[in-house]
This record gives C-alpha cells, sequence and structure tokens, in this order.
C-alpha cells in the first residue's frame, strides 16, 4: 500500500469519527428543536475525508436519509472520494485536477 493512500485512509478514519459525532450531535439537537449543525458543515465534513462516518451515522441515526437535495449533493462527494480512491490505490497518484494544498 502506498503512503499516499495510507494517508487518505488515516485522514478518512480520523473524519469520519468527527463526522459520524456530529450527525449524533445533530439528529439530538433536532429531537430536541435546539440549534442545528448546518448541512454545509455536514458537507465539508464529507468533503474533507468523513463521508464513510457519515454514511454510517446516517443509517445509525436515521438522519439525513430523506432530503433529497441533501442526498444528491452528499453522494456527489461520495463519487469523488472514490474517484480519488481509485486513482491513488491503482498507483496513478493524486489526480491533477485535485486542488494540491488540500
Amino acid at each position: 500500500m502506498s503512503q499516499e493512500l495510507q494517508v487518505c485512509l488515516v485522514l478518512m478514519l480520523v473524519m469520519s469519527v468527527i463526522a459520524f459525532v456530529a450527525y449524533g450531535w445533530d439528529k439530538r439537537h433536532a429531537k430536541f428543536n435546539r440549534w442545528r449543525t448546518p448541512e454545509k458543515t455536514l458537507h465539508l465534513l464529507a468533503l474533507l475525508g468523513g463521508w464513510p462516518g457519515a454514511i454510517l451515522a446516517q443509517r445509525f441515526f436515521r438522519h439525513k436519509t430523506r432530503k433529497l437535495s441533501f442526498q444528491a449533493a452528499f453522494w456527489v462527494i461520495v463519487a469523488l472520494h472514490l474517484l480519488i480512491l481509485w486513482s491513488v490505490g491503482s498507483g496513478q497518484g493524486i489526480p491533477a485536477w485535485f486542488p494540491s494544498g488540500i
């Protein structure tokens, strides 16, 4: 396994834990009609690598699974990450179109 892929997987693990907690926090606040986590924050966590944790949280907490606009944006993020992981895992490295500062 390449070092790039290892770094990607560690980042995904850390961000997944953060995303899972954020979804749980938002679900709890939704039940008690308190301040909610903005959807763009949940999407940002997924974009930063927390999409596996977000998938698990959506299923575990039954949260954000019915809103079509949220799900559409979320699955675009997942597809983007799978494309990047495939590229890195196949030995091609990080795609040239991917921002270099991330």
